[in-house]
């Protein structure tokens, strides 16, 4: 399930217990903004993918007024049995070296943190149609940074 933010909408629990009772693999994207309802997700999902955009001081950027909700989905997938992974799209301007050392923290002790590469042109926001992507080697020293506090690092680029 993925689209805009699907634990905004209460009754998706109730959607992916039905798609598990028909035998469907179930994976959960999310922004991680609504830890009450992933909560409530997950003895329905095989896999989640939490969105960790930015450093949390740049989280208000994007949007959002408080991560404390992020924060304790952060912590629920930490503890939870579920396989999840935190994943990063590399948005020049949002993430750099400064950023993934704080978002390291967010995740200290994960199990798996995704790099993905950010394509310009492929935004709702126009303004980002002309920004530049990080090279490969790039993202792959940012993964290097993100080593030192999560068990397994994946690059998607």
């Amino acid at each position: 399930m993925t689209g805009g933010e699907p634990t905004i909408h209460k009754e998706i629990p109730k959607f992916l217990k039905k798609l598990k009772e028909k035998g469907f693999a179930v994976k959960l994207d999310t922004n991680g903004f609504f830890p009450a309802v992933l909560k409530e997700c997950l003895p329905f999902v095989d896999y989640v993918a939490l969105d960790v955009k930015t450093s949390l001081e740049k989280y208000g950027r994007l949007g959002a007024k408080d991560t404390t909700g992020f924060l304790r989905a952060i912590e629920i997938l930490k503890n939870g049995k579920v396989e999840y992974e935190f994943r990063a799209t590399v948005v020049p301007g949002f993430v750099d070296k400064d950023a993934i050392q704080k978002m390291g923290e967010i995740v200290k002790g994960g199990k798996r943190f995704a790099f993905q590469q950010f394509i310009a042109g492929d935004t709702l926001d126009k303004a980002f149609d002309s920004v530049k992507p990080y090279s490969v080697e790039g993202i792959s020293d940012f993964a290097e940074i993100m080593k030192q506090y999560v068990n397994e690092v994946v690059l998607r680029a």
